[in-house]
């Protein structure tokens, strides 16, 4: 893979999730239905908010979603960006606590939900603010500091980086992703993180398609990830385009029983987000299945997770990382990626180049410690 090559694959996949991202952030925990009802049919571009007094109107406030506005799954991605621009090493979960939690904690940036600078931390979920809880002022082992928190999409949903870290090397990124994600997921949501990013670095492959992506998600997922990726992928199999998965609700009933969000997404039950070996995230299984269904073409899979509805800014920003990252920056529109860009106030494509850079020399530190490796290794056996 060439240096340029590697450019356009890491500015696809962030540019791709991130415009997914902003897109989704607008239906993000809605029905299908409701979805359709307040645009006038499918969300095929950037709209307004759900509510247009969205700084008032519950359960939304005090985030302006939509707009073209990304949301906390591109901030936490930046972040990472960072993160390895500081390492220039592979990460681990100590690189979390000692680098990507004092970020959070210290660094003002601008954030388009609140219209205002302020810290990241003030923008990320509950599960994601437990990062500071448990590394900042819990002092737990960052090995160790998912355990106990909620399980969700959290860690998945920034991890893209990894796998343009590790192009080319799934297994690679899949074990560099589990550790990273350790600081902050357990359980099915952990595994989610290193499946996504071995579905990137597979994707970063020269000729890599939709089939190699799949064939790698199953052979590294474990337990209700890997159940829950088989079976809506073998219904994104029968179905012909975004729309008919949307309306007919076949990837929803696909991935449901590995599950443990349940139909009303709002209001979940005492069994939701709770660690399990039988369980999967949605997120994952249903940006894949539309990955299916697209044939790999990144404006198909994202538009099926923005009208997806549910978590559908994570579905649309994993979708489109993993179809970015495939056919390179050329996969996102332009104008679409520059209206995101402008409307958040947010060089997409920097991040990209930067990422690039680093895992060039990254990976040649791997080339020379490989090589130094395999060298002594012959010694011992002549």
């Amino acid at each position: 893979m060439t240096r340029h090559g590697l450019v356009d694959r890491a500015v696809g996949c962030l540019v791709g999730a991130a415009v997914g991202d902003a897109l989704g952030g607008a239906t993000e925990g809605w029905s299908p239905r409701q979805i359709r009802d307040r645009w006038g049919g499918w969300v095929e571009g950037i709209v307004g908010p759900y509510f247009e007094d969205w700084s008032t109107a519950r359960p939304i406030a005090p985030y302006h979603k939509g707009d073209g506005h990304i949301t906390d799954d591109t901030l936490m991605t930046h972040l990472l960006v960072e993160v390895y621009e500081q390492a220039r090493s592979h990460l681990s979960a100590y690189d979390v606590a000692e680098r990507l939690v004092p970020l959070m904690l210290g660094r003002q940036v601008w954030i388009p939900e609140l219209e205002a600078e302020a810290l990241p931390l003030q923008r990320v979920f509950l599960a994601e603010k437990y990062l500071a809880l448990r590394l900042h002022w819990g002092h737990a082992d960052p090995r160790e500091a998912g355990v106990g928190n909620a399980v969700n999409c959290g860690a998945a949903m920034y991890m893209a980086p990894v796998g343009i870290v590790n192009a080319a090397d799934p297994d690679g990124a899949y074990a560099e992703a589990l550790d990273v994600a350790g600081a902050h997921q357990s359980s099915y949501g952990r595994e989610a993180a290193g499946v996504l990013a071995a579905c990137v670095a597979e994707a970063a492959r020269p000729g890599a398609g939709v089939d190699d992506v799949l064939d790698v998600a199953v052979r590294l997922a474990k337990d209700g990830t890997k159940a829950g990726i088989e079976a809506v992928a073998e219904t994104a199999s029968s179905i012909g385009h975004w729309t008919e998965a949307v309306e007919s609700g076949k990837l929803r009933a696909a991935v449901a029983p590995h599950d443990t969000v349940g139909e009303d997404y709002r209001d979940q039950g005492l069994g939701a987000r709770r660690p399990s070996r039988l369980h999967t995230i949605e997120e994952l299984p249903v940006a894949l299945g539309m990955l299916i269904i697209s044939g790999g073409r990144w404006h198909d899979a994202v538009l099926g997770g923005v009208n997806y509805g549910r978590d559908s800014d994570s579905i649309a920003s994993m979708a489109g990382a993993v179809a970015g990252a495939m056919h390179g920056r050329e996969a996102v529109p332009a104008d679409l990626a520059s209206a995101v860009a402008t409307a958040s106030r947010t060089d997409l494509v920097r991040p990209g180049e930067r990422l690039a850079a680093v895992a060039t020399e990254i990976r040649v530190a791997d080339r020379r410690r490989r090589t130094a490796a395999d060298d002594a290794f012959g010694e011992l056996t002549t």
